[in-house]
């Protein structure tokens, strides 16, 4: 690893318009005077060579200079003082010193799994202690540059603070600007790029100090070597004419027999083999002595690690086989890994994993799990874990979510989640795209495909923790796996990115049942019983950076012509007398009228289910409720109604699914509570409508 000098650094990066001190440089003290001779004081002295990279902290740096004597004076007593600590520099730069301003940091950090992220930040203290810094992923617009500082806390500090000038923005977003080309200029030859400080002022922004660190080899002038995508088409991996299992017993059942019982057990129409050196048939499935004899486009392989690499180079003319086999990476055995991966190649087949569960599609009789396949549907979902993808499919369909494609990849070994996303995208039987991530293996794809992606997507991301970050040397080096990288992607792309399954589920559902639809207007409306119910709707509303804005006057009005205000405010949220006794069109009734008045893209209706059971004994007010809810979205096409059901645990077994499929057979997502429903119509903001 090599740092390039400061002044090598300054005068590639002027080259992409950015400002900075006018400076000349000398080999020795003795130079100084002569290099400094046209710069007006006061001048900067800074030595640059190995041992160095953090000048401040060595020493290797002098302010304030006077003249161009001065500042040769301060290089002799400096070199003085870094020969006592070991240090030779290979020389000094003399600059002229800039006017004080607000101080920034514009730095970059290539990201293990990302690529380059840029990060700006205010300088000092904000930086170092209170972490005021926004990230994006490289390549930024100019929309991304100024919502990045707009992000900071100290932003304020930019448009002036207690009688200071306001700095100009616009120099520095085009500072942030400039940051995207050159790392993308730089590829992957850098680790660490800081402009650190920009010196920030009501007529520019001027980087005063610059660090590059990188390959030995690192060479910013020359051009960065990109690869195109890889694409596969990928209709047989979740329609295969024939699946072969492998490793399936004939003493003690195993993976490779629960495989072969799932497929018998859903009717599989194609041909089904299992694989097996000497058995003529393992539970009446026919049997081949390898995958060379299959003559299947898909293959499921569950023997134990070591013997994976032998199976999968027997695999040509298979166009896709699924590593269900743990031990490889995950175990620490990266050579086993390796080993696979080269089988593979030399078999010309697309791989799946390691350690993955495989590929659900009801249409095209793909499964990994037991029991009754579920209803073919337009929802698709990418998952790193197998049995989280198992859980998303049970628990979804019990909701009533039905699903086109569901591919598990494990250690994307071969194939990413980049590549089926991008697949998935261009699917006309999917409508939108779940993705369970880790580790997405190939990062920079995965941002391109969420770039151009033109279905809803939403991300459940794990190990959003410290765990897994590099320690570096710079502020920038600390954004290595840092977990606002996430954040960024999703802001950048459009896509929701959500903290837990049930979450993903929900806006899953949401996207199912709403994602054709055009709304108007903007902001959330929450209607439902009880002061303390709407009290709390709107902290985890405005949590969710969700707006909950007033209604006009004359929707005041209408609202009191139905009777409505004695004894509580009219206000969003919406306090309203819902139970088994009420008029189960009154929410109905208050929405087409506010509605009629002011647009909004979000309703939320909400009921305490509880209520119905404590003052009544039969589930037909609930359902009639749910019932006018469904009425509600069907005359109200241009919003978005979502239904939550609250303490529904307090309903009679059976009840809570009623009301569900009521609900959903007129378009309505169900949540069991405002947290459920938050997260939901956030995703959809973010997703369908482009909003935070």
């Amino acid at each position: 690893m090599s740092h390039v000098p400061e002044h090598q650094v300054k005068a590639w990066i002027s080259g992409f318009g950015v400002s900075v001190p006018r400076g000349a440089t000398a080999s020795s003290p003795a130079g100084i005077e002569a290099a400094a001779d046209g710069l007006t004081p006061p001048l900067v002295v800074k030595a640059f060579g190995p041992g160095l990279l953090h000048k401040s902290d060595a020493g290797a740096v002098r302010l304030g200079l006077d003249s161009a004597g001065s500042a040769a004076a301060s290089a002799a007593g400096m070199l003085d003082e870094l020969a006592g600590k070991g240090i030779v520099p290979d020389g000094f730069l003399v600059e002229e010193q800039s006017e004080p301003g607000v101080e920034m940091i514009v730095g970059a950090v290539r990201d293990p799994a990302f690529g380059p992220v840029l990060m700006a930040g205010l300088g000092g203290v904000w930086t170092e202690a209170l972490r005021d810094t926004s990230l994006r992923l490289a390549p930024i617009t100019e929309a991304d540059a100024h919502a990045m500082l707009a992000e900071l806390r100290g932003s304020a500090l930019l448009d002036g603070f207690r009688g200071r000038p306001p700095v100009d923005r616009g120099a520095l977003v085009k500072v942030l600007l400039a940051m995207s080309d050159m790392v993308t200029a730089l590829g992957d030859g850098f680790t660490e790029f800081e402009l650190n400080p920009v010196i920030c002022g009501p007529s520019g922004a001027v980087a005063v100090d610059a660090r590059l660190v990188g390959r030995d080899d690192l060479d910013p002038a020359a051009p960065a070597a990109t690869a195109p995508p890889r694409i596969t088409d990928f209709d047989r991996l979740f329609a295969p004419r024939g699946v072969a299992v492998v490793g399936a017993s004939t003493k003690r059942p195993n993976f490779g027999n629960m495989f072969l019982t799932f497929y018998k057990a859903v009717g599989y129409a194609g041909r089904l083999v299992a694989v097996h050196p000497t058995a003529e048939e393992i539970d009446g499935v026919p049997c081949v002595p390898s995958l060379t004899e299959a003559d299947v486009d898909y293959a499921l392989v569950a023997v134990p690690a070591k013997q994976c690499a032998d199976v999968v180079r027997h695999a040509s003319g298979v166009p896709f086989v699924q590593v269900m086999s743990g031990g490889f990476r995950e175990m620490g055995e990266p050579e086993l890994e390796t080993g696979l991966a080269d089988a593979a190649r030399e078999a010309g087949v697309r791989l799946l994993g390691p350690n993955c569960m495989g590929v659900y599609s009801p249409a095209g009789g793909q499964t990994f799990i037991g029991g009754e396949p579920g209803r073919p549907g337009r929802i698709a979902v990418v998952s790193q874990s197998g049995g989280l993808a198992g859980e998303i499919i049970k628990v979804g369909e019990r909701r009533g979510l039905a699903f086109s494609k569901v591919a598990t990849v494990g250690n994307s070994l071969d194939v990413t989640p980049a590549e089926l996303l991008r697949y998935l995208d261009a699917d006309d039987g999917t409508s939108a795209i779940g993705l369970y991530l880790e580790d997405p293996r190939d990062g920079r794809g995965l941002l391109d495909a969420l770039r151009s992606a033109g279905r809803p997507v939403v991300a459940l991301v794990g190990g959003r923790s410290d765990q897994g970050r590099t320690a570096a040397a710079s502020h920038t080096g600390g954004m290595i796996g840092d977990d606002r990288i996430w954040t960024a992607l999703g802001v950048q792309t459009g896509t929701a990115i959500v903290r837990s399954q049930d979450d993903l589920i929900g806006a899953l559902d949401a996207l199912d049942l709403h994602g054709h639809r055009t709304v108007s207007g903007d902001g959330v409306l929450v209607i439902g019983p009880s002061g303390g119910a709407s009290v709390l709707a709107a902290d985890v509303f405005d949590g969710a950076s969700l707006a909950l804005p007033q209604f006009p006057d004359e929707a005041v009005e209408a609202l009191r012509a139905l009777g409505l205000g004695a004894g509580s405010s009219l206000a969003n949220p919406l306090e309203i007398p819902v139970g088994p006794r009420g008029n189960p069109d009154l929410v109905r009734n208050a929405v087409t009228s506010i509605l009629g008045r002011r647009a909004f893209s979000d309703v939320v209706a909400h009921v305490n289910v509880q209520s119905f059971f404590t003052f009544g004994n039969s589930a037909d007010p609930l359902v009639a409720y749910t019932r006018a809810v469904g009425r509600l979205q069907a005359e109200t096409p241009v919003a978005r109604i979502t239904l939550v059901v609250r303490n529904a645990e307090c309903a009679p077994p059976g009840v809570e699914d009623q009301v569900r499929n009521v609900a959903r057979e007129a378009g309505v997502p169900v949540y069991r509570s405002m947290e459920a429903a938050a997260s939901a119509v956030a995703a959809m903001r973010r997703t369908l409508d482009g909003k935070s």
